[in-house]
């Protein structure tokens, strides 16, 4: 059987995640990615491409004759790059742009979820500070406060007084911290529970669900500083029991796909349902149409499947209904080592070293933010690498991982070192 040539979309550590799973793959005999990074290269060839470059990207995928195209961001998808692809013939694993919409307006994910009775928070949409403040008049505080557009992950502001909602309020829609993604804002209720990630594959008919995992938001240990793109996860997510598994199958995911199919809306890739469990059940805080980020680098190294075949199907409709095969490897965390300034600002040009020093299956480093000058790696963004222990028990995966960050240096580099801590203190899964 011929393998398949696929032509992975990004330069994060997603991206690098997903290259690495799809070179071990049986049914794939060539990763090449688009711009890629110094560890995608590793895996085979890397093409100058910017990922939002969607003329580009079609290009490059026609001249190389590449049978799937694996698209990693958000940008790309909500520019329509796998309608433009899918129009040349070519097997796309992500959405087009009107399934992207989950992602790119949380005003619209919000009111498609209030039309199909899917449970989450209360909220509403405004798009100017007037507006704002008399919501805040009638809701008081805590809320959270979210740019309803793609904002790098960064757009979500929780405010615990009038003071900090009405400021962060002017950050969307006066200062414009986050461009044309904050022009509208969604205040909701914060909601109190733990958080959840749950992926779900689906070619639109079927659907699949990988482990579970769970992400950490905030900067700094404790849960504290400003949110981030993500700090580190860890897989599975033990709170996730069968019954609560079942509840988010039955009450979320059967009818967001429903819904989907009601609006004429094909989605061939993968739906990210960002969870909180409360005490009344699983509500959802947010749609993504991608891969999460840091969690697939904690996910994907545990998966016991073809991950070609399985991305293929899903993009060829030939999905299997068949749940997918119990994961090989027990547990997986993934560590995220962050320049000094991020979030605010990104670390370029320090020199890195011992990244490259890992071989094997227990220690994976996954390139998120580096370049090469010369010979030398260096920082090239705010998450520069995630290091990823995998093992037997959720505390083995936490030791290989910390040990392995040990190895890791560049100047200002600082990382989370309570990853995963919180479910070892309360394991087991939770039935509501």
């Amino acid at each position: 059987m011929k393998k398949a040539k696929v032509l992975v979309i990004g330069s994060g550590g997603r991206e690098h995640a997903l290259g690495w799973v799809l070179k071990r793959s049986d049914s794939v005999g060539e990763v090449h990615s688009a711009p890629g990074n110094p560890g995608l290269l590793a895996l085979g060839s890397c093409h100058p491409v910017g990922a939002d470059d969607v003329p580009g990207q079609v290009a490059l995928a026609q001249k190389e004759g590449v049978d799937l195209v694996v698209i990693g961001p958000e940008q790309p998808l909500a520019l329509g790059l796998a309608d433009l692809l899918r129009e040349k013939g070519i097997a796309v694993f992500g959405p087009g742009a009107a399934g992207a919409r989950l992602e790119s307006s949380k005003a619209f994910a919000k009111t498609f979820m209030r039309r199909y009775q899917i449970p989450t928070a209360r909220f509403e949409v405004v798009q100017s500070m007037d507006a704002g403040r008399a919501s805040l008049d009638k809701w008081g505080t805590p809320v959270v406060i979210k740019a309803s557009g793609l904002a790098a992950g960064k757009g979500v502001i929780l405010a615990d007084s009038l003071t900090e909602a009405e400021a962060a309020l002017a950050t969307c829609l006066e200062t414009k911290s986050f461009g044309d993604a904050g022009s509208t804002v969604l205040l909701e209720e914060k909601l109190e529970g733990e958080e959840v990630s749950v992926f779900v594959i689906t070619d639109g008919e079927n659907y699949q669900i990988l482990p579970t995992a769970q992400d950490h938001k905030r900067a700094y240990d404790g849960d504290q500083g400003p949110n981030t793109g993500g700090m580190g996860a860890f897989s599975p997510a033990a709170i996730v029991s069968d019954t609560v598994l079942a509840r988010i199958k039955r009450d979320i995911i059967e009818p967001t796909l429903e819904g989907l199919r009601a609006e004429g809306i094909p989605f061939q890739g993968v739906l990210y349902v960002g969870l909180m469990l409360t005490a009344t059940g699983p509500q959802v805080l947010e749609y993504n149409v991608r891969f999460g980020d840091p969690e697939t680098q904690a996910i994907l190294p545990r998966l016991g499947v073809d991950l070609g075949k399985l991305l293929m199907d899903t993009a060829t409709g030939g999905l299997d209904p068949q749940p997918l095969p119990d994961p090989v490897r027990d547990a997986a965390v993934c560590v995220v080592a962050a320049g000094k300034d991020y979030p605010r600002s990104g670390s370029r040009g320090i020199p890195i070293s011992g990244a490259e020093s890992f071989e094997g299956e227990d220690v994976i480093i996954f390139h998120a933010g580096t370049a090469r000058e010369d010979e030398t790696l260096v920082t090239a963004g705010g998450r520069v690498l995630n290091v990823v222990g995998v093992g037997d028990t959720l505390q083995q995966a936490l030791d290989r991982a910390y040990t392995g960050m040990e190895s890791i240096h560049f100047e200002g580099m600082r990382f989370r070192r309570d990853i995963g801590t919180r479910a070892l203190a309360s394991p087991g899964g939770v039935d509501r």
